[in-house]
């Protein structure tokens, strides 16, 4: 997932890159509105500052619009409730008034990023290097042999096979699957994680599906 950061502030810019890497998202960053459609095609979501050099954010809006549906939230100094609504008309997804809190800037990318999914039509089956994991029926199977998955084991497979180029946190791995707030100490994720490789290495020993990122988390095995 590619978030495109719009932002005039360096230091504001910044920040908000390193806090979405961080949390196993790619970040691209730009200082002004010249050629943010050119960059269009490979955001997942942007995060749109209003005043910013040479084009301002709603000219930017506009143009982004004319070609794309991609998911655009405002980050804005500018308060005032006709300011949101003429934005929201224009075509934004959401708002947010500076100064931010950085959780609540990644629980509205979350929200907006999971709208997208959800309104593209949930797949039935989704499949990966002979992994193929059917949604409807709760089912996982791997070279054609049905894999005898727990719950969890089949909520973090198919999460990791819903979003390929994610590399997720154990924190948001764990809080997306369990609903529950993720402590360090807590060792819950990795037996499962450790039980699921396993299980499908008992299948087909030599498929990677699960890489660790060191220091982050986990994703979907990147196939060179």
């Amino acid at each position: 997932m590619n978030i495109l950061i719009v932002e005039d502030d360096k230091e504001i810019n910044a920040l908000l890159n390193e806090f979405f890497t961080d949390k196993g998202y790619e970040a691209t960053s730009l200082y002004d509105g010249l050629k943010v459609t050119d960059h269009i095609d490979k955001a997942d979501l942007v995060l749109l500052d209003l005043m910013l050099p040479y084009k301002n954010g709603d000219m930017v809006l506009a143009d982004i619009r004319k070609t794309s549906t991609v998911p655009v939230i405002i980050i804005s100094a500018k308060e005032t409730t006709q300011n949101k609504i003429d934005l929201l008309r224009l075509g934004a997804d959401d708002y947010i008034t500076k100064p931010f809190d950085m959780e609540e800037v990644l629980a509205r990318v979350e929200s907006a990023l999971r709208r997208v999914s959800f309104q593209s039509g949930v797949k039935d089956k989704l499949e990966y290097n002979g992994l193929v994991i059917d949604t409807a029926n709760n089912t996982a199977s791997l070279d054609g042999t049905e894999l005898s998955l727990t719950a969890k084991e089949f909520s973090i497979l198919e999460l990791l096979l819903k979003f390929p180029q994610k590399v997720f946190s154990k924190a948001n791995l764990f809080e997306t699957i369990w609903g529950e707030d993720y402590l360090s100490e807590d060792n819950s994720l990795n037996v499962h994680i450790s039980n699921l490789r396993n299980k499908l290495k008992n299948v087909s020993p030599d498929k990677e599906f699960i890489d660790t990122v060191w220091g982050i988390g986990f994703r979907l095995h990147k196939q060179s």
